[in-house]
């Protein structure tokens, strides 16, 4: 299917090469258009079409039938952007064009047709023409402009209505109809515009009427977005950690991080879609999440919990009942800890190599002056270990007294 956009009308001016096969260069003189016969006419000197459709450019030539006695003919034509060591490239071997150029060429005419348009095609395009004449071959200048047009729908937000328009740079002309597209099934609306709801989580697209091939990329809101962690596995304290957040959306999304702090209040951390933590801390475990939202709508993510993991702190001890300690009563030490995974407790007396007991409490249910002595604790994860500074016991005898 063919679609442009057509300004402009003939040229005035070519531009005369005097070609030597000898000679490598090119001597260009810009002549007055129809001088001596020598000519070349655009159709449209501006042409602007939309990504992914076809484009043809036409000119017709002219050329004195004879000079100096001897006829004239053409012995190649062709159409050119670029110009490589003052040479122009013929579009037929330029690697930006392979599979997507045709020349159509009759007598005193010839029409360039490049399909599958890209944005890159936008450039200036001119047609050269070489005669078997001496210092006869000509370019027709100054070409046809071709600019090449995305065709987008923009979206405009007032409170929870969206406006969608059809919208491209080309100069679009006799107010065409357009055709819209709901999860890419035709809709019975023929206008410029479309309102919609915000989140109702469809797609919608647009195209020029009579040109419904060529559709704008579809618009719509966020999916439901992802989360997830890197590096995956355990969380240690100190570590770098990432929290990426991702969705498809378009227009594209703006991504907000929140952490959960109870009773339904949340905390904004960071307008991005990756939240960075260069060195993780304990105070930073908790349940994160995050919002997505562009003009069509609004998602929140799937809550992702962060459990920062770390060895024990040093641990503390004391001594239950405080006070003096007699022989025969009951004591406990207790050794406690902070740590992630929970530690594991063991107790021991200096100069005893031998631990006296597993968990975080030492009980001596009858107390013995035997058991006198200094006492300290060790907390252990997978982690690492810390021990406890000692703590003495004293152990008061009770004698018996014996009377006369």
């Amino acid at each position: 299917m063919y679609f442009s956009l057509v300004a402009g009308f003939s040229l005035h001016k070519v531009s005369l090469c005097c070609c030597d096969s000898v000679v490598s260069a090119v001597l260009c003189v810009t002549v007055v258009q129809g001088q001596d016969g020598w000519g070349v006419t655009y159709t449209s000197t501006k042409i602007c079409a939309f990504k992914g459709s076809t484009v043809d450019i036409h000119c017709t030539y002219t050329y004195p039938p004879r000079i100096k006695g001897h006829n004239t003919t053409v012995e190649r034509t062709f159409w050119f952007t670029k110009v490589q060591n003052k040479e122009p490239v013929d579009l037929r071997t330029d690697s930006d064009y392979t599979g997507r150029v045709q020349y159509h060429c009759a007598e005193n005419s010839c029409t360039l047709i490049i399909t599958d348009l890209r944005e890159s095609d936008s450039a200036v395009y001119k047609f050269r023409f070489i005669t078997n004449q001496d210092g006869g071959c000509f370019i027709g200048s100054p070409g046809v402009t071709v600019s090449v047009s995305d065709l987008q729908v923009q979206v405009r937000r007032s409170s929870e209505q969206v406006e969608l328009r059809c919208h491209s740079s080309c100069n679009v002309a006799d107010h065409p109809s357009y055709v819209w597209y709901l999860n890419g099934q035709k809709m019975e609306e023929e206008r410029f515009s479309l309102r919609v709801s915000v989140n109702d989580h469809n797609r919608y697209s647009c195209a020029v009427k009579g040109h419904e091939d060529h559709c704008s990329p579809p618009v719509y809101p966020p999916v439901l977005p992802s989360v997830s962690v890197s590096p995956s596995g355990q969380i240690v304290e100190g570590s770098s950690v990432t929290l990426t957040c991702s969705s498809d959306a378009n227009p594209a999304a703006k991504y907000t991080w929140y952490k959960e702090n109870g009773h339904q209040q949340s905390q904004l951390f960071i307008r991005k879609s990756q939240l960075v933590f260069r060195s993780i801390q304990p105070s930073d475990s908790g349940e994160y999440f995050c919002v997505v939202e562009n003009n069509l709508g609004m998602r929140t993510s799937r809550y992702i919990f962060i459990d920062v993991t770390y060895p024990p702190k040093l641990p503390s001890v004391s001594v239950s009942p405080s006070g003096q300690i007699v022989e025969g009563s009951s004591v406990t030490l207790t050794c406690s800890t902070d740590a992630n995974p929970a530690a594991k407790y063991t107790w021991y007396k200096e100069n005893d190599h031998k631990y006296h007991s597993q968990g975080p409490q030492l009980v001596f249910s009858s107390i013995q002056s035997s058991d006198s002595g200094q006492y300290y604790c060790a907390a252990e994860n997978n982690l690492g270990m810390r021990t406890s500074q000692y703590i003495f016991i004293g152990v008061k005898c009770e004698c018996s007294s014996f009377k006369k």
